[in-house]
């Protein structure tokens, strides 16, 4: 369950170190590298085996998601209740993932096509999360109401933070290629749009992480609280790497470092609204 959550993180993370070295048409059709070939020629260079390697590491995230699937099968049909599903959707967004990168590469990187496919890889981190969140079956902490209401207004600033922060990426200098169009949109502009939900998601975060302090008198114990503290690192650094990136003109390695952070958000902010309004999966007999 988890190799399934962290694979779909880490080719995120892969996915920005194509378009950030300027490798996203290192291979300039699909399915094929190039009209002659399946594969990366010595002609295309670095970026070839970059964009190349990066194709290759979907055939990992399928033999992941079809392992999690037998698995979960292989339960039995009280073993798996919730599981299936997630599994399920995880095993057909690989190929979804893959076709809608093929139109990335066949519209030359229209940066429309590039947001979509983070879109899409943070859904499928938000349901690897609900797979892992499902079968460790961890205890459920009741939680006062204010906890209860900040977990909604969390999930949705968050949630429009990251959507937002898709359209900034899609304005910024990191297209992929360098003759890939942008969006059209004022880069500065959208910037301070992404920074007022996301300003807003860090507030109630930690106004929630002092709730929580407040009922259990420590920052980790359960895995709820470890889910909150964690939550609340992740967003305060996030913070911190926004402005960081924003003053020094978007360098690619902090641009890197975000993308990383807003995958993590993606999952963390799944894992606090289970461990808050979820319920726990009753215990098969």
């Amino acid at each position: 369950m988890w190799a399934s959550l962290i694979s779909q993180v880490l080719i995120v993370v892969t996915g920005g170190v194509v378009r950030l070295t300027g490798s996203g048409l290192g291979c300039p059709t699909w399915p094929k590298c190039t009209t002659g070939s399946l594969v990366t020629t010595p002609e295309m260079g670095i970026h070839g085996i970059i964009e190349f390697t990066n194709r290759m590491l979907t055939f990992i995230l399928a033999l992941v998601a079809v392992l999690t699937f037998v698995t979960i099968v292989r339960l039995g049909r009280k073993l798996r209740k919730g599981l299936f599903a997630p599994a399920l959707i995880l095993g057909l967004g690989i190929p979804a993932q893959a076709v809608l990168g093929g139109f990335t590469v066949w519209s030359k990187l229209n940066p429309w096509f590039v947001g979509a496919h983070f879109v899409l890889s943070g859904y499928m981190i938000v349901t690897a999360s609900l797979l892992v969140f499902r079968a460790i079956k961890s205890e459920h902490t009741p939680v006062s109401p204010a906890m209860f209401s900040l977990s909604g207004a969390i999930a949705v600033s968050g949630a429009i933070a990251v959507v937002i922060g898709v359209l900034v990426t899609g304005a910024g200098p990191h297209s992929g290629d360098a003759k890939s169009v942008r969006n059209g949109l004022d880069l500065t502009i959208w910037q301070h749009f992404h920074s007022y939900p996301a300003y807003l998601m860090l507030t109630l975060i930690l106004m929630q992480l002092g709730l929580m302090i407040r009922r259990d008198g420590k920052f980790a114990g359960s895995f709820q609280s470890k889910v909150l503290t964690g939550l609340a690192i992740t967003a305060v650094f996030q913070a911190v790497i926004g402005v960081a990136q924003a003053r020094m003109g978007v360098p690619p390695l902090l641009v890197g470092i975000h993308m990383l952070g807003a995958a993590s958000l993606c999952s963390l902010l799944t894992f606090q609204w289970l461990v808050v309004r979820g319920k726990p999966l009753p215990v098969a007999n």
